[in-house]
């Protein structure tokens, strides 16, 4: 009692020498507190149900993949995890499991820099699966060194737009048959500073990690558009969003190539981004969210509907860019 009395005591003798200090600090602290409160944007309120519902996540064994697998499965859903390591997968999948509730999550072997390994899961999902309803296309490569895939193409358009172009192509008719299903591809906003080389698609030309990368999150935004036009009627419909700044491993890459100097002084800041929780809202607002379903084609950002760059609401570059794709992944 003696003890906690002191403490009283000097905490009290502090503030009444140091008003000023305790006001700045108070003044601050709220102001961080309301930023990082901004930072975290938009959560997607819907209770909606997916018992007897399949999903499909590439690259759900970490970051905002992992967490939109936990809460669709959390809805009741059969979740399954399509990652390219399949002992990083097998522990994720047990995760969500655990976090869920729900042990109906299973993982399939993907890699998406191989065409071969995609056509091999669309193959397998069609044999063992009876339906469909969510594809969520959200695993990727950001800012990598200048690699080729498997089958020579550019590592980023081939990962983040190829891979994922030929597996929904694949898997339409299994998703044609569960309509309404969805078609969720993640993008983001660095589109907004992308261009699609149509001469030069791979940048062996000239090549930079970042111009690589936003040319395949504009890719996914234009793919989502065309791919929109080419559903009507079907019931299957398609959203591309923007997650958010989040600290991810997907930022790997982009992180080794910054001046140590300029990651110490911004590491105090990294409090403030969006957590992968935070992230994979959008995601889960777009798979799950009822005032949807009729909707098709838009692009989303905080569980709210956003208009895309200009470059990204050109459909003749999507239908362009559909083209080029289907001939690069033989797709007939």
């Amino acid at each position: 009692m003696a003890m906690a009395m002191r403490i009283f005591s000097a905490a009290s003798s502090f503030v009444s020498h140091y008003p000023k200090t305790i006001a700045v600090v108070t003044v601050t602290g709220l102001g961080l507190f309301g930023v990082k409160k901004w930072m975290a944007g938009g959560v997607c309120h819907s209770k909606a149900r997916l018992d007897g519902k399949t999903v499909l996540i590439t690259g759900g064994n970490t970051g905002i993949g992992k967490e939109t697998a936990v809460d669709l499965a959390r809805r009741g859903a059969r979740v399954i995890l399509a990652c390219r390591d399949m002992g990083r997968a097998n522990k994720a999948a047990e995760d969500v499991r655990r976090r869920s509730g729900n042990d109906n999550v299973i993982v399939k072997k993907l890699d998406l820099a191989s065409l071969q390994s995609v056509r091999q899961l669309a193959k397998d999902i069609q044999a063992s699966e009876e339906r469909l309803d969510v594809l969520i296309n959200n695993a990727g490569v950001m800012s990598c060194p200048k690699w080729q895939t498997e089958d020579g193409f550019e590592m980023q358009f081939g990962v983040n737009h190829l891979g994922h172009f030929l597996l929904t192509n694949c898997l339409l008719d299994l998703l044609k048959k569960s309509a309404p299903s969805r078609i969720v591809n993640v993008s983001s906003l660095a589109h907004e500073r992308g261009y699609i080389y149509f001469n030069d698609i791979n940048q062996d030309k000239d090549y930079h990690p970042w111009k690589s990368y936003s040319q395949s999150k504009l890719a996914n935004v234009l793919f989502t558009r065309e791919l929109a036009n080419r559903m009507q009627g079907t019931r299957v419909t398609t959203y591309s969003l923007h997650p958010g700044v989040i600290w991810t491993e997907l930022g790997r890459h982009l992180w080794s190539t910054i001046p140590l100097w300029k990651r110490v002084v911004s590491t105090p800041f990294m409090f403030l981004i969006k957590t992968p929780a935070e992230g994979a809202q959008t995601s889960i607002y777009c798979a799950v969210e009822e005032n949807l379903q009729n909707k098709s084609g838009l692009y989303y950002s905080d569980c709210a509907p956003k208009t895309a760059a200009p470059q990204g609401l050109d459909d003749e570059a999507a239908k362009k860019l559909w083209d080029l794709s289907a001939s690069m992944v033989g797709l007939t």
